[in-house]
C-alpha cells in the first residue's frame, strides 16, 4: 500500500527526534475554510472556469475552494508538518495524483543541520518555492491567483536544503524534486528535477525573490527539458500602500529530433491599498503569453496570449476571518473563451469569498 507511509514518517521522526532531543515540542493545530461563489458572465453549462484557471475553477455555484486541517511540530532542531485538504482546488489542482495523495497538503519533516548556522534540511511534499502567491487565499492580495500563479507549481515533493543569514537578510535554497508539481512520477519519468531559491531583504519593508526549476515534465525518451525563472519584489511603500511585481520566463525543449525550444513569459503587478485593519482593496494587471502551447495547450480556436484586470475589495472584521469580492476581466488576442457555445476572446467574472482559519 503506498497510502500509509506518510503518516507513518510523520509520526516515526516525531517520537524519535523527541526521545533523543527530551524537550518539549510545540505542538500547532490550524484549520482553514474559504467558502466561494463565482458568477461567470460567459455562463458556462458545465460550471467550469477555463481550464488554466485552478482556483475557485467552478462557476455559477457555491461551494468550498479549499479547506484543511494542518498539525505542525517544531523544536530548535526539528520541525514537521501534516495537513490533508479538499476542495475545487484540490479537485482540479491533485487530478494526477493517486488515490489519498490528491488530499495530502502538506507531508514534509526537517532536521537544523548545525547549532551554530540556520541550515536545515527538509524533505517530502512541501509548498512550492516559485511564486509570492499560494492556495491560501487570506495569504494573498488579491482573491483570485494571477495566471502565472495558477499555472506553475503549487506544490513539491523532494528535498530542500535552506540556509539563512544571521540578520533574516538572505535565505537561500536548494531543491531536488520529483518533477514540475509531482507527488508520484508517471511511468518513464526517471530524471531528477531542481530547484534554486534566492530572498534577499535589503530593508524591512523590501522582498526581493528568485526562483528557478531545471527539469522536465515530460517521459526522459523526449528530452524535453524546462527551464524556468521566477522573479518578484513585495514591496511595503508606507503603513497603507503595497506594490508587488512579479515575472515569469521559461523555455521548453520539443521532443527528439526536434532541437528547437518554446518560450513562454508572464509579467504581473499589483497594488495594494489597507486603510485599516479592517479593510483593503487590491488591482492587478498581468499577461500571459504562451503561444506554442507548453503550459497552456493551443486549442482549436487559437493561441493563449491573454491579458487581465481585477479589483478586489476585502472586508476584515475579526483576526480570523475574511469576506473578499472581486471583479475580474480577461481579454485573450484569439477566441479562446466559450459563450453561447461560440468561441469569444473575452471573460469577466465576479468572485465572492469567505474564509475563516483557527
Amino acid at each position: 500500500m503506498k497510502k500509509i507511509p506518510v503518516l507513518i514518517l510523520f509520526c516515526s521522526f516525531n517520537v524519535e527526534i523527541i526521545a533523543q532531543e527530551n524537550q518539549k515540542p510545540v505542538f500547532k493545530w490550524n484549520v482553514y475554510t474559504e467558502l466561494y461563489y463565482l458568477y461567470d458572465f460567459n455562463t458556462p453549462e458545465n460550471h467550469k472556469r477555463p481550464d488554466f484557471l485552478y482556483s475557485h475553477d467552478r462557476s455559477n455555484e457555491f461551494n468550498i475552494n479549499l479547506g484543511y486541517i494542518k498539525g505542525s511540530v517544531s523544536d530548535e532542531r526539528y520541525r514537521a508538518n501534516l495537513a490533508f485538504a479538499a476542495g475545487t482546488y484540490v479537485n482540479a489542482n491533485y487530478s494526477n495524483e493517486p488515490g489519498v495523495l490528491k488530499n495530502v497538503f502538506e507531508a514534509n519533516a526537517g532536521l537544523k543541520l548545525s547549532k551554530k548556522n540556520n541550515i536545515w534540511f527538509d524533505i517530502g511534499i512541501m509548498p512550492s518555492h516559485i511564486g509570492f502567491e499560494s492556495a491560501i487565499s487570506k495569504d494573498c492580495w488579491a482573491l483570485s491567483r494571477s495566471i502565472l500563479a495558477e499555472n506553475s507549481p503549487y506544490y513539491e515533493t523532494g528535498a530542500k536544503i535552506t540556509y539563512s543569514s544571521v540578520n533574516d537578510r538572505w535565505v537561500l535554497s536548494g531543491l531536488v524534486l520529483n518533477g514540475w508539481q509531482r507527488i508520484t512520477r508517471p511511468d518513464g519519468f526517471n530524471r531528477p528535477s531542481f530547484g534554486t531559491q534566492v530572498m534577499y531583504k535589503p530593508a524591512s519593508s523590501v522582498l526581493i525573490n528568485h526562483s528557478t526549476f531545471f527539469g522536465t515534465n515530460h517521459p526522459d525518451s523526449t528530452k524535453q527539458y524546462r527551464i524556468f525563472q521566477n522573479l518578484y519584489s513585495v514591496i511595503n511603500l508606507n503603513e497603507y500602500w503595497g506594490l508587488t511585481i512579479g515575472f515569469d520566463y521559461g523555455i521548453e525543449r520539443n521532443p527528439m529530433p526536434d532541437k528547437n525550444w518554446n518560450q513562454w513569459y508572464a509579467p504581473v503587478i499589483i497594488a495594494r491599498y489597507k486603510p485599516n485593519a479592517n479593510w483593503a482593496t487590491a488591482a492587478r494587471a498581468e499577461y500571459y503569453n504562451d503561444v506554442k502551447g507548453v503550459i497552456v495547450p493551443v486549442s482549436s480556436t487559437g493561441a493563449f496570449a491573454t491579458a487581465g484586470f481585477s479589483l478586489n475589495v476585502d472586508y476584515l472584521p475579526f483576526v480570523w476571518m475574511s469576506m473578499r469580492l472581486e471583479a475580474r476581466w480577461l481579454q485573450a488576442e484569439d477566441p479562446i473563451f466559450t459563450r453561447d457555445n461560440k468561441p469569444v476572446n473575452n471573460n469577466t467574472a465576479l468572485l465572492f469569498s469567505t474564509a475563516v482559519s483557527f
